[in-house]
């Protein structure tokens, strides 16, 4: 069974910084695309970065370019979202996603598995 665990959020001052993790374990997917996701109260899931598990590459959403940055450690198993400037609009449950058929989009559809999520809030 695919099971995904973020970690790393918490409350951090506008401006600041944080690094979200996402160990990805039961995996039997020769590939795959991780996402990171948030969602805020009353909004919907919104797509922030996702990179390839074999090739790298990595996408970003418009609202964090040149903020956040997605990298991955395939040895660990874990993807690892570092968001840097933070402003308040960044507060949100951040969740990370496993597509199987690797397409490499921010929609939440080819996602499959998920995590529980992690709280970030940031704070003006």
């Amino acid at each position: 069974e695919v099971q995904l665990v973020e970690s790393g959020g918490g409350l951090v001052q506008a401006g600041g910084s944080l690094r979200l993790s996402c160990v990805i374990s039961g995996s039997t997917f020769d590939d795959y695309v991780i996402g990171w996701f948030r969602q805020a109260p009353g909004k919907e899931r919104e797509g922030v970065a996702c990179i390839s598990k074999s090739k790298g590459s990595a996408y970003y959403g418009h609202s964090v370019k040149g903020r956040f940055t997605v990298s991955r450690d395939n040895a660990k198993n874990t993807v690892h979202l570092q968001m840097t400037s933070l402003e308040p609009s960044d507060t949100a449950v951040y969740y990370c996603g496993l597509d199987p058929s690797s397409v490499e989009i921010l929609s939440t559809v080819p996602y499959t598995y998920w995590g529980q999520g992690t709280q970030v809030t940031v704070s003006s």
